[in-house]
């Protein structure tokens, strides 16, 4: 299965390409597994639902908004989560250009484009708070 390599050996444990001997890189490995699996869940369901429906997928979006229902809450709920991850990966980049483009990418990618993201911005990293709150670039 992509990247669920776990190989143990003594009491050190590969995951992910990075040795783990302490919780902060447990934690980095868990959390990269569950990206995995938010990545796998997401993209299955896409592919479903693209090839039933197609890529329509604003006007069914938009058109529950304007009339005020409980579906249409949701997804103004669910477009707010996504401006906040917008906002996060630009703040990231220190509002970049590159940095507003990958903002823009994450606004419309949702789940898709934010697992990949982290994957491989959390390569470099040591640990989770590293991770989320340090900021890119110069």
């Amino acid at each position: 299965m992509v990247g669920l390599l776990a190989l143990k050996k003594s009491s050190r444990v590969l995951v992910f390409g990075c040795l783990s001997q302490n919780k902060r890189t447990k934690d980095m490995a868990m959390f990269r597994a569950w990206l995995v699996v938010l990545l796998i869940a997401m993209s299955v369901y896409t592919a479903v639902t693209v090839q039933q429906y197609g890529w329509n997928l604003f006007d069914p979006f938009f058109s529950e908004m304007l009339i005020f229902s409980w579906f249409g809450q949701f997804n103004l709920d669910f477009m707010f989560m996504l401006s906040l991850s917008a906002l996060w990966v630009s703040w990231r980049h220190r509002f970049s250009p590159m940095g507003l483009a990958l903002g823009l990418v994450a606004f419309l990618g949702g789940i898709l484009f934010l697992t990949v993201y982290l994957l491989i911005q959390s390569r470099d990293q040591a640990s989770l708070e590293t991770l989320l709150f340090k900021r890119v670039g110069p």
